[in-house]
């Protein structure tokens, strides 16, 4: 448990601090207006469970000084991000959203679907529910804005071909890649769309409809028609966008359900007055928190990155967040103008909050159904293991070692590691079998357990910040192979003396089968337990990430080429004198003179080349 900081040695500033445990790892980050007050609530009785948990856990405190409590904001971000503390409260549903994206910075401009990272010269609206809901607005649109939607590949074709696509011929494209609009015309008609997206609908519709009444008073029935239907399709299209406060108002609307265990969010994001986009996550509680310190975490999450559809001017929250004036400078810094946040209490904002905050139930309820399944059958899969293998407590790490190899050749060794039920797939690690064993899987597996945990010892011994990546031991080490692979293992960390810190078992053919030292006779670990559950992921894991490797070595021993392991010629060379001379036959078959004839090519690399494919030997 952690020790309290000597009386003064805390300072009185605002910062950000962190506790870590006995092997260095960051477990939680805060932040704090005055440290010296925020910490020392910490070392007082009747602490909530979880951060009682937390404390215990700890070994140590640190912490970081600021200038501002907006500082100490950002940089507790920061290092919630880099550390991912297991005892901060974090996101559970952190699904990519798809964005109805502009591209402005190509020469012709094209709407189209994106995810992810937000990109320099692209306008972004949303985000949507899914991608047929953008797909399906853009459809509505593109006869009255008709810009390009195909990929840079197609519209290059096009323009080769100088033949345009259908959409060209069904009114949906202006046709730029045939010289069918000038960039000006095509310029005007992305403008339109981007005012249209942003939510300007009224000066489309007024043109339509007073096109449409001309071509009619004029006889031209059938352009009239034609305007008629881009008038329809625009109308639908301002349909979905649903209509929820003033023209002039910028909003971002939070709606929260909550457990005792987790928060499901939901944000609807409207400008202009119309809703142009929603998005929702679940976040996990690890922490104690109140309400108002619930909200804190949420704008937090929220808006830690701005949304690409940018900043709004208020954010309507249920609970008031509990430093109210922070959070506010903190959104208006990012936005560069001022920002509000608060509660509506009567009237229409309070009905849209509240039709928010029912999506946010009914996320709640289905992700209830899915955490059924996943985190609970994770938990009792984990204290299940420690109860049939007799563990000192539940093994939240896990590490599964395998071999894979032909007859001895490319012999691979593999890691896979499990933390809280769940693949961490950064903490695997691949490992080449240097010992040249031929065909004997317990010196390989010695070879890879000995390489891991020697690397461990090492990195116990450096400073926290120079540790590398073999730096925190599993809770259960399992071993693939059954009773001779165990005994491999348990001489290997009773060599190095980790034999009374690391539990160890091996599993049978029949992995229902577990084997622990000092028992002759395997476990039976219950059929259709979750705990066997877990078994049958972590041996198919570790089978499948050792066979990949494997496959990755033989497969680069099968290409070799008959110029590799010449001096000075590397790949690029490799590749120019194949290509000039007609491929590696041709090569073989070159006389000294032709190979000093290549420019390019040093004459110590001809003679390397002529030397090595002319060997007798």
């Amino acid at each position: 448990m952690v020790q309290r900081p000597p009386a003064g040695s805390i300072p009185d500033t605002p910062g950000s601090y962190q506790f870590k445990d006995v092997h260095g790892r960051v477990i939680y980050v805060g932040k704090a207006k005055s440290l010296r007050s925020r910490l020392s609530n910490y070392f007082q009785a009747n602490l909530p469970p979880r951060t009682a948990q937390m404390v215990a856990t700890a070994e140590t405190v640190e912490w970081i000084q600021v200038r501002n409590e907006v500082e100490a904001l950002m940089l507790e971000y920061s290092l919630i991000k880099q550390h991912r503390p297991r005892f901060n409260i974090r996101l559970v549903d952190d699904k990519s959203y798809p964005f109805l994206a502009v591209t402005l910075a190509d020469e012709w401009p094209r709407p189209m679907v994106m995810r992810g990272a937000r990109r320099k010269g692209v306008r972004y609206f949303g985000p949507y529910g899914n991608a047929y809901a953008i797909r399906e607005t853009l459809d509505l649109l593109l006869r009255t804005f008709p810009v390009r939607t195909c990929s840079d590949n197609k519209f290059q074709n096009h323009e080769r071909l100088g033949r345009p696509c259908l959409l060209f011929h069904i009114e949906k494209c202006s046709g730029p890649c045939v010289g069918e609009v000038t960039h000006e015309q095509y310029d005007g008609y992305v403008a339109e769309l981007l005012q249209f997206l942003e939510g300007d609908t009224d000066d489309v519709v007024k043109r339509l409809d007073a096109g449409m009444r001309e071509a009619a008073a004029d006889l031209e029935f059938e352009r009239a028609a034609r305007l008629r239907d881009r008038l329809t399709a625009v109308n639908k299209a301002i349909e979905r966008q649903q209509m929820v406060a003033d023209r002039n108002e910028d909003l971002d609307v939070i709606g929260v359900a909550d457990d005792e265990l987790e928060a499901a969010v939901q944000v609807f994001h409207v400008r202009r007055g119309r809703v142009v986009g929603r998005k929702g996550f679940v976040m996990d509680k690890v922490e104690d928190l109140t309400p108002h310190e619930l909200t804190g975490r949420i704008l937090e999450g929220i808006y830690a990155e701005p949304p690409p559809i940018g900043m709004p001017k208020a954010v309507l929250v249920p609970w008031d967040p509990d430093d109210l004036d922070l959070y506010q400078d903190w959104l208006s810094e990012q936005r560069g103008s001022a920002v509000t946040i608060r509660v509506p209490q009567r009237g229409d904002k309070r009905k849209l909050q509240e039709t928010v905050a029912s999506n946010a139930r009914e996320e709640l309820v289905r992700h209830r159904l899915k955490r059924a399944s996943d985190h609970n059958s994770r938990a009792k899969a984990l204290n299940e293991l420690q109860e049939h293998l007799g563990l000192p407590e539940p093994p939240l790490r896990i590490e599964c070692y395998d071999m894979s190899h032909i007859q001895g050749s490319d012999y691979v060794g593999s890691m896979v590691v499990m933390e809280d039920g769940l693949p961490k797939k950064s903490e695997y690690r691949r490992f080449k079998i240097r010992s040249g064993q031929g065909n004997d899987d317990f010196r390989a597996m010695e070879e890879v357990l000995t390489r891991r945990l020697t690397a461990y010892l090492a990195d116990r011994e450096r400073p926290v910040s120079e540790r590398g990546r073999f730096a925190y031991p599993p809770q259960l080490l399992l071993v693939d192979g059954g009773k001779g692979q165990l005994g491999v293992a348990v001489r290997v960390l009773a060599e190095l003396g980790l034999d009374e810190e690391i539990p160890v078992a091996s599993l049978a053919k029949r992995f229902e089968e577990v084997y622990v030292p000092g028992r002759a006779d395997p476990i039976t670990v219950p059929r259709q337990s979750e705990a066997l559950y877990m078994l049958q992921r972590l041996r198919d894991e570790s089978h499948r990430f050792a066979i990949t490797f494997h496959r990755e070595l033989r497969g680069k021993r099968m290409t070799t080429s008959a110029l590799d392991g010449i001096p000075g010629l590397g790949e690029t060379r490799k590749k120019r004198l194949a290509k000039e001379l007609g491929g590696v036959n041709a090569v073989k078959q070159a006389s000294l003179d032709d190979l000093r004839a290549l420019s390019w090519l040093p004459d110590a690399v001809a003679e390397a080349v002529h030397a090595k494919l002319h060997d007798p030997t």
